[in-house]
């Protein structure tokens, strides 16, 4: 027969699982971390960079929504970017109180490719996926995304 503290010491069916989902968290924030390092940026400069670069002509508005940080946090922000040579603002031609953000680097290129790196590393191993191995990984995913997010709600 089985006590309880035998079962408590026998892994549940999902805990390597668990311990896969937070090991890959934790893989892909110190990748995140090393690439920051790297290229001196901290993280809401890195994150900013990121949205800039996959929405060209961004106004700040959408930067500060997407970062959920002041107008002038967001006005500071750009403003280190700018100096650093990163992204650029440009005036709106039919309205000249309202700029554009830009990146002027490349981030599929070096040293900037870093800050995707781990990411395009994962989606180069997901494209050696087969397709019914991806698809049953994806909605195991969605359905623990679902499973969480209904928990928070009640």
């Amino acid at each position: 027969m089985q006590t309880s503290s035998d079962s408590s010491s026998s892994p549940s069916p999902g805990s390597d699982l668990g311990r896969a989902l937070l090991a890959y968290g934790e893989a892909r924030r110190v990748a995140a971390a090393a690439a920051r390092r790297e290229l001196a940026l901290n993280e809401l400069d890195a994150r900013a960079l990121v949205f800039v670069a996959d929405n060209p002509g961004a106004r700040p508005s959408h930067v500060r929504d997407h970062l959920g940080i002041t107008s002038a946090g967001v006005t500071t922000l750009i403003d280190r970017l700018v100096q650093r040579g990163a992204v650029r603002r440009d005036l709106d031609e039919d309205d000249r109180r309202v700029n554009h953000i830009t990146a002027t680097v490349d981030l599929d290129s070096p040293p900037w490719n870093a800050l995707r790196a781990f990411d395009d590393g994962i989606e180069a191993a997901i494209a050696g996926l087969d397709a019914e191995r991806a698809a049953a990984a994806a909605s195991l995913l969605q359905h623990l995304i679902a499973t969480v997010a209904s928990a928070a709600e009640h």
